[in-house]
């Protein structure tokens, strides 16, 4: 093998001896591992939806950046609708959440402003938060007082920029939510903004599925990121703030002003999936009924206090023991994953399970009660 090969192989080798190497694989079994919540990705309704707008030649590739000719009534209609639903002055739609926090995080914070974020937030926050010009630190996870003396002291040690706060609402590894009332206050308290991902609360959470931000979303310096691959079973992102902020994404993020549009299509779906979360409350009823159900069955079999959330850590510690817990699990016919570092805290790699309306309550107390056998077998 040739040197400049070698470099990437040997690499490799040290990954899978620290048991960290990553893998594709197919689906197969039941989902208790995918984001999608409401069972949306695969349904009738959403399939009827694209049919149909292919009948009316939605295009299924835009053809060019927004800002050439690849900006297309769909995409328009998706930004007025969704800002509408989520009650924000300008909806700005994206690629993908990872491209979105990339542009929201590598624009909007200028030299000399301070970036505070979640310990926990997505690895597209740290990527976009790295390509941007601002000064950026953690504070410990769900912690609103370590981000105001973060804040603080930035002020005492002569700051003089603006303070932004990054946080997810609702955790996608814990399940659990962030203190926004207080994180918010916070944010009015240093003049400064309160940047929120809703991925994994948008579609699920809040009044109609809106999102645990609800109640803060249209403020001016509120920018809330909706990701529409989870719940809404689609793919991309959008981004609601005030008109001033919006533009200055369109001017000056590099990852919306040169990347291809969105196919029309895909903004086609996303307006259906809105319009289902309208039309058909019963889904989100059900989902929450179920997620009550599936944390009394991690009681009841694991022992464990569940997060109340459809995101249910199960943390074994271990990287090589969550994946053998994983790989017997989906012998078994349910497919769970394995969730090690760096994508979670070192000794705490966890199964990871989701609940979603691809399963009824049956398969989810026949999943924890073998999930309990498998964790004591692998002891």
């Amino acid at each position: 093998m040739s040197l400049r090969m070698w470099r990437y192989e040997s690499k490799l080798q040290q990954l899978a001896r620290e048991g960290r190497q990553r893998f594709l694989s197919t689906n197969s079994g039941l989902d208790f591992t995918s984001n999608d919540y409401l069972g949306l990705a695969s349904s009738p309704r959403m399939s009827a939806a694209v049919a149909a707008a292919l009948e009316r030649a939605v295009p299924v590739g835009a053809g060019g950046s927004r800002l050439l000719r690849g900006n297309h009534y769909e995409h328009e209609a998706l930004e007025e609708e969704a800002a509408a639903f989520f009650g924000s002055e300008r909806m700005l739609y994206f690629c993908s959440g990872f491209v979105a926090n990339l542009a929201v995080l590598s624009t909007l914070p200028q030299g000399g402003d301070l970036v505070v974020h979640d310990a926990l937030v997505h690895a597209s926050a740290y990527e976009g938060m790295r390509s941007g010009r601002g000064t950026f630190v953690s504070a410990p996870h769900n912690d609103a007082d370590a981000v105001d003396s973060a804040i603080r002291a930035w002020r005492e040690e002569g700051g003089m920029g603006v303070p932004w706060i990054v946080v997810e609402s609702l955790y996608s590894m814990d399940g659990d939510r962030a203190p926004l009332r207080d994180l918010m206050q916070i944010a009015n308290r240093y003049d400064g903004f309160l940047y929120i991902d809703e991925a994994h609360a948008t579609g699920v959470h809040g009044e109609d599925g809106r999102g645990y931000a609800k109640a803060y979303e249209g403020g001016e310096n509120v920018i809330i990121l909706h990701t529409c691959g989870k719940a809404l079973g689609v793919a991309g992102a959008l981004v609601g703030a005030s008109r001033p902020i919006q533009e200055f994404l369109v001017n000056r993020a590099r990852s919306f002003i040169y990347a291809t549009a969105p196919p029309p299509l895909q903004a086609a779906s996303v307006r259906e999936a809105l319009t289902i979360l309208r039309a058909e409350p019963e889904r989100r009823s059900k989902l929450l009924k179920l997620v009550k159900f599936a944390n009394e069955q991690l009681a009841k079999h694991l022992g464990l206090v569940g997060t109340g959330t459809q995101v249910i850590p199960v943390i074994v510690g271990d990287s090589d023991r969550a994946v053998r817990i994983a790989e017997q699990m989906q012998a078994d016919g349910f497919d769970l994953r394995a969730i090690r570092p760096p994508t979670v805290p070192e000794g705490t790699a966890r199964l990871r399970v989701t609940i979603t309306l691809n399963n009824e309550g049956d398969a989810v107390a026949q999943m924890f009660e073998r999930l309990a056998e498998v964790v004591r077998q692998t002891l």
